[in-house]
């Protein structure tokens, strides 16, 4: 097991060169499974985190957020984008086992990147956001696949930053099919098999029904402009988990779309509307940057 590294420092104001390149962190037979590091050229070690791309649990895949991470990355956090089962490789809960044993790898090979083995915190979009609060809420039940070297370490995370996240399935699964979406009724059957098993995996009814997970401190950001979420679906997730004790704090930013900080909207194609994006993108950036080091300076005591 690697040793323990000091607590990362991290000054908010910083800005670093970044390093980019790509890593097998997993072999399934022949096929490797790669995470894209990005790591921030400076002293460190710097905090970690892991990120989970979005898609409908189906598509994308570990560039889909480049240009969030590198920013992220530049601002002093080394950011590991991972590869993982889609439904289009394994149905659930394959992505999570995966998630689950890259967690434990990067707290095994964290020094490697020059990041601090503590306090590993996770970001994810969309499907990814509802991916990463699944993982961080029940860091045992995934834990199936062995990592050589990593007997004692354990997938729980410090920290969540969840950006417009799919965080109630079977709602979304419910709104698609108001909306006639075949392509995302489809895309939630495929990963989840059937609404009873989406219900199991469903952070939202995880939390309604009493079940005793890990409730990490939270980040989560959300458009106020976003036609792919039922409406209070965030709302109702930030109430039930802080109702259950978990510390979490809301962003809601105006007139953004489902994925805002990649993509501006229709809104952003006059002036206001592009100053607008710019401004949300600036915000949000920001907070994200401002709760993981707050998250970090509690740690400390």
């Amino acid at each position: 097991m690697a040793q323990a590294t000091t607590r990362p420092a991290f000054d908010t104001s910083a800005s670093y060169p970044v390093e980019s390149f790509d890593v097998e962190y997993r072999r399934d037979g022949d096929r490797p499974w790669l995470a894209r590091i990005h790591q921030p050229q400076g002293t460190g070690p710097f905090p970690a985190i892991i990120e989970v791309h979005g898609g409908a649990w189906r598509d994308n895949d570990r560039m889909q957020n480049e240009p969030q991470n590198r920013e992220q990355a530049a601002g002093g956090i080394v950011v590991v984008s991972l590869d993982f089962r889609t439904s289009n490789d394994a149905p659930y809960p394959a992505s999570q086992l995966d998630i689950n044993y890259a967690t434990r790898w990067l707290k095994l090979h964290a020094t490697e990147f020059n990041a601090s083995t503590e306090l590993i915190g996770g970001i994810g979009y969309s499907s990814g956001g509802h991916q990463v609060m699944l993982s961080a809420m029940r860091p045992a039940q995934y834990a199936t696949l062995a990592l050589e070297g990593g007997e004692g370490l354990d997938a729980r995370l410090a920290y969540v930053v969840m950006c417009w996240p799919v965080i109630d399935p079977n709602s979304r699964q419910e709104l698609a099919r108001k909306l006639n979406n075949q392509r995302l009724i489809d895309n939630g059957l495929a990963f989840f098999g059937d609404e009873e098993s989406m219900k199991d995996a469903n952070p939202q009814v995880i939390l309604e029904r009493g079940e005793d997970v890990d409730l990490p401190p939270a980040l989560l950001l959300q458009g106020a402009a976003d036609a792919q979420l039922a409406p209070g679906m965030a709302e109702a997730f930030v109430r039930a988990y802080s109702d259950r004790g978990g510390m979490i704090e809301y962003a809601r930013y105006p007139g953004a779309p489902h994925g805002f900080m990649r993509d501006p909207g229709a809104d952003a194609l006059d002036a206001s509307g592009r100053q607008l994006f710019e401004s949300n993108l600036a915000q949000s950036t920001a907070l994200i940057r401002s709760f993981i080091s707050r998250q970090l300076a509690l740690a400390e005591g």
